[in-house]
Formats: C-alpha cells, sequence, structure tokens
C-alpha cells in the first residue's frame, strides 16, 4: 500500500515539473516576440549610458570631418579647374601660349652626356685634335679683362675675369654685391684677386695648408679649406673632425652664399672630377665666371679609361659648360709646361692652359 502511494507522488511530481516547463518556455518565447517587434526609442533621445553617448559621438566627428574635407577638396578641384579654363581661354583669345610650367627643383643627375667620338677610328690623335681646338678657340671676345694689367711682371697675365659691360661682373661691381671664390695649393699668384678686391669685391681665398681656419688679410679672406668633388666621410670622426675639403654646394652653404661672381681654381689635376660635380648637382647655375687651370700631362684623380676615352671625357664635360651658357673668352698656356699630353708629344700641345668662361644667362 505504502510503495503504490510513493509511485503516486513521483508521477504527480514528474507531471507538474513538465508542466512547469512548458509555461517557462511560452513565456520566454512571448517576451522575446514582444521585444523583437516593439518600437525604437524617439529619435534625438540617446538609447544608452552617457558613457555609450559620448564614445558614438567622437567616432562618428572624425567621419564628418573627414566628409567636410571631402567636399571642400573637391569645390577646390572644380574651381580651379575653373579657373585655370578661364585662364586658357583669355591666353587663346589673346593669341598668347600658355605658360610653361617649371619644375621648383632640377632633376637630379647621375652622370654626363657623353659627345660621340671625333673620328670613326676612335683614336688619340682624333680625339686630342677635336679637344685642343676647342680649347684654343674663344667663343666670345671681352672688351675688357681684369688681372691682365695687374699680373707680375715676368708673366703674361693667365688669370683673367671679364670686365665687359654686356655682361654681370661690372654692374655687380658697381653695386657691391660681387663676390669672388679662389681655390689653390699654397703660395699662388693672387694677382687678381687684389684687383677685384680693390674694386670693391668681397674676396675669399681658399687654401688648406694654412695655419688658421679663417683670417682677414687686407682686402682678403684666407680659410683653411679647398674645394673637393665630395664632402667628408659623415661616418669617419677624423674626417669630421679634420675635414678640409669639401663640395662647393656645402661650401657655399655654409658660407651662407647664394652665388658667387667668379669662381678661380687651380686643383692640380683634380679639376676635372670637380667640374663634373659642379655640372651634375647644377651648382654652375651660382656661378657667373669660372676662370680654371687644366692640367693634361696625365688623366687626372679618379679618371680612368684608354687615352682616347679620358679626351672624349674631358671635351664632353667642356661641352656641358657651353650648354650650361658658358662662353670661353680667354685661353692662356704655360710657356714653362712641358708639352706632354698624356704622357706623350701629341700636336705639340701645353701640359697645362688656363680657360675662362663667363655664363652668359646668368642673372645673379
Amino acid at each position: 500500500m505504502d510503495m503504490g502511494r510513493e509511485r503516486l507522488t513521483r508521477g504527480f511530481l514528474l507531471r507538474l515539473g513538465v508542466l512547469l516547463t512548458a509555461v517557462c518556455v511560452c513565456v520566454h518565447v512571448y517576451l522575446e516576440t514582444s521585444w523583437r517587434g516593439a518600437p525604437g526609442p524617439p529619435s534625438g533621445r540617446p538609447t544608452g549610458s552617457p558613457q555609450q553617448s559620448r564614445g558614438q559621438a567622437s567616432r562618428n566627428k572624425p567621419e564628418a570631418e573627414e566628409r567636410d574635407r571631402s567636399v571642400k577638396r573637391r569645390i577646390s578641384y572644380v574651381r580651379t579647374i575653373k579657373k585655370d579654363s578661364r585662364a586658357k581661354n583669355r591666353d587663346e583669345d589673346r593669341g598668347e601660349p600658355p605658360p610653361v610650367l617649371r619644375p621648383h627643383r632640377k632633376t637630379l643627375r647621375w652622370h654626363i652626356d657623353w659627345e660621340p667620338w671625333a673620328g670613326e677610328r676612335h683614336s688619340l690623335e682624333e680625339e686630342a685634335e677635336r679637344f685642343l681646338d676647342y680649347i684654343t678657340t674663344p667663343q666670345v671676345s671681352c672688351a675688357s679683362l681684369a688681372g691682365v694689367e695687374a699680373a707680375p711682371e715676368g708673366t703674361n697675365g693667365a688669370w683673367a675675369a671679364c670686365l665687359d659691360p654686356n655682361y654681370s661682373l661690372t654692374h655687380r661691381i658697381r653695386s657691391k654685391h660681387c663676390r669672388v671664390y679662389s681655390f689653390g695649393l699654397g703660395e699662388d699668384d693672387r694677382s687678381l684677386e687684389r684687383s677685384l678686391a680693390r674694386a670693391g669685391c668681397e674676396v675669399h681665398c681658399f687654401d688648406p695648408s694654412q695655419k688658421q681656419p679663417h683670417l682677414q688679410q687686407a682686402d682678403m679672406w684666407l680659410h683653411r679649406l679647398t674645394v673637393d668633388w665630395r664632402d667628408p666621410n659623415p661616418a669617419v670622426a677624423a674626417q669630421r673632425q679634420y675635414a678640409s675639403t669639401k663640395k662647393l654646394a656645402t661650401i657655399l652653404n655654409d658660407f651662407g652664399h647664394r652665388e658667387v661672381d667668379v669662381l678661380k681654381a687651380d686643383m692640380e689635376s683634380a679639376e676635372w672630377k670637380i667640374l663634373e660635380n659642379l655640372i651634375l648637382e647644377g651648382v654652375l647655375d651660382s656661378v657667373g665666371q669660372l676662370l680654371l687651370e687644366i692640367h693634361l700631362h696625365w688623366a687626372g684623380f679618379e679618371v680612368g679609361g684608354d687615352d682616347p676615352t679620358v679626351v672624349r671625357y674631358w671635351f664632353s664635360l667642356l661641352r656641358e659648360l657651353e650648354r650650361a651658357n658658358f662662353r670661353l673668352f680667354h685661353v692662356d698656356s704655360d710657356p714653362a709646361a712641358p708639352h706632354l699630353f698624356l704622357h706623350k708629344n701629341v700636336l705639340n700641345a701645353s701640359s697645362a692652359y688656363t680657360l675662362s668662361w663667363v655664363n652668359s644667362g646668368w642673372k645673379p
């Protein structure tokens, strides 16, 4: 009797549990359906906490600013197109060509433009004849030369600057804006520098053999420094501390100078690589006149190749000068120098020439 009653109680509890579970499931389904179908909150009223609202606003702010900038760019672009089209139409109505756009920076060059061979045989004689004819034929005439009259007695005035009024040096001297750079090794003929200093030019003489870094002597500045085709290696502490050679662009920047009216250089066979550096870096645009002593008895520092290739390289550098508006106006050969051309006697050429160019397009 007791066992039967216990079984009835267990069955009743089991049915009650199943019924309660079914009721809970129905209530849960009803509530889910009601929440999903409920309308959202009124517009303009936040649904979350104040912190969540501020976070959402901070995320939306950059997106709004970006959209505003995009709209402004599009408006500016449209206005620019309309402005350019109106200017173009005005130019066409006037019959004027549109202005040429010039880059703010020059194109970086890594090598010079080589000239073609002088002849089919690629011989030293062909290259030497073309080169010597080029350096001994002035391209422009100069009505007045500075330095020739002031040369020491017994010399023929190898160094000469052009004072022709057709070029800028005379006007720069009158306006007290003349600047001269002179590069040499040891005691050199400085008659031209003294003459230009007396005329009112600011003269800087560079000589790495000087004892003092900078010295003002009479009307000239003397500096323990010289020009090179490369700067000292910044990774080597000794070169940084005792460097006495720098590129011309670096020297101009260090001294705060933008242009040089007369650049005189006697670099003892380093002139070819220095000239190449001036051409590749576009520094010649800052030079009004270039006075250079060239040495032909050997190829020069870091100039390689056979003899015909070396002379072709020399000639290509001088042609680069001509393309940069430099015109040869004065030539002088050293009568005391031996007649050696790459260790040979070629066309009785001297081993040293002093050449003077004027930048015909220079407008400082």
